[in-house]
């Protein structure tokens, strides 16, 4: 081009209008678990390029279809354990209504071993007990129909009469209670109607004293079913000292911890049962009326630690969950959990007043919540600035915060 005389450089303005708003993704923080299935957190905002400088606009200014998910699923690894479970046990009636059992283990994917349960315990574990039905049998005159544990349950808030535990209240509980001790109003009557009136206000009942003796025989209901609770750091043992299951019959004791299950009929006067936790649940199924087991139930110290020190308990009728604040410097590898327990009769419904989970929220640098139902094990995570409403199928839940 050197024949050419070269004309002089200039610049043009091109479009001036501005880019219409888009997505901007960051890209997903560290995923929420070590292994397995987990969510990972990632910042997505609305902005616009102007002058060749990303704004920050209302996110109402983007299109609302197309914006991207603020949770993605990750998975770093495969999870080094699982829970696994034997067959189903025979039903445990010959006839009408019973239940089937199964045991649960925690294994280990490398070596195909069981191992201690706690290495499972932030994992879904699927039921351990199911109905089943041994066909039609006589009903005797006067007890209560095989459908009867299927009838809706009316709250009530008291705990054993006299009778049946020592009154030594509350005070020996080192644990957040939400309310003191408190007893149902019993119906006027002579004395000699004390020791029938007892049998009625065992069930369903939510023993906290330290030790006392549980009678559940000669009760009117088939299914009868009574629930320990003691702090944290101890452990519960139970003595059956008398026993008049009819095995034949399809009569059985069960016994339900947050690390054990246990059933049995045969050989149980003098048996010792360790709940290896600080709450057991124990529900007799009679078919004769008037039969039953007396229990001698004591606390003690736990021989091994079964909780996290961030963990809390909570037992009564109602009560506040506020999670632990851990500032970025104090973060550490632990799960807090919230443990409830109320009266097996009763049921527990969880509200969240205010959910932040954002790192602006108050110092609180959790991404999720997990609520976990403890009678089917169904597990329900809630996220972001939900306000949620949740309601168990049992007495007992466990809350966990994650990071």
């Amino acid at each position: 081009c050197q024949p050419v005389p070269k004309p002089e450089s200039r610049v043009e303005v091109c479009d001036l209008n501005p880019c219409p708003p888009r997505w901007k993704v960051t890209p997903a923080g560290p995923c929420s678990s070590s292994c397995g299935l987990g969510l990972a957190v990632q910042l997505v905002t609305c902005v616009q390029t102007l002058h060749g400088q990303e704004i920050l606009q209302e996110e109402h200014l983007c299109p609302v279809a197309e914006k991207p998910l603020t949770s993605v699923p990750c998975v770093i690894r495969t999870c080094s354990y699982e829970w696994s479970f034997s067959e189903w046990s025979e039903c445990s009636a010959s006839c009408g209504n019973g239940i089937q059992t199964r045991q649960d283990f925690c294994l280990s994917s490398l070596t195909h071993k069981p191992v201690n349960p706690l290495f499972c315990r932030h994992f879904p574990k699927a039921i351990v007990v199911r109905g089943c039905s041994a066909g039609p049998c006589p009903e005797p005159e006067g007890t209560q129909s095989p459908g009867a544990e299927l009838q809706p349950v009316t709250p009530a808030t008291h705990l054993p009469t006299a009778a049946a535990a020592p009154e030594h209240g509350h005070k020996d509980l080192d644990v957040p209670l939400s309310a003191g001790p408190w007893e149902q109003t019993k119906p006027s009557g002579g004395e000699e109607d004390t020791a029938k009136r007892s049998f009625l206000y065992v069930c369903g009942n939510l023993f906290l004293n330290a030790t006392g003796i549980i009678n559940m025989t000669g009760v009117e209901s088939r299914d009868c079913t009574v629930a320990i609770g003691r702090p944290l750091r101890e452990e519960i043992s139970v003595t059956i000292l008398e026993s008049s299951l009819n095995c034949s019959a399809g009569e059985v004791l069960l016994f339900f911890g947050r690390m054990m299950w246990r059933t049995g009929c045969r050989k149980l006067p003098l048996s010792l049962i360790n709940s290896r936790t600080n709450t057991l649940i124990v529900k007799q199924r009679v078919v004769l009326p008037g039969n039953g087991v007396i229990l001698q139930y004591n606390s003690r110290t736990a021989t091994k630690k079964y909780y996290q020190d961030c963990d809390q308990q909570l037992f009564g009728p109602q009560g506040e969950i506020v999670n632990p604040v851990q500032l970025p410097a104090e973060r550490q590898e632990v799960v807090c959990r919230t443990f409830i327990t109320v009266a097996p009769r009763q049921r527990i419904s969880i509200r969240a007043l205010n959910t932040d989970l954002g790192p602006e929220g108050n110092h609180t640098h959790f991404n999720y919540i997990l609520v976990r139902d403890v009678s089917t094990m169904k597990t329900v995570v809630f996220h972001g600035k939900q306000q949620f409403l949740w309601q168990s199928t049992g007495s007992q839940a466990e809350i966990e915060f994650h990071e």
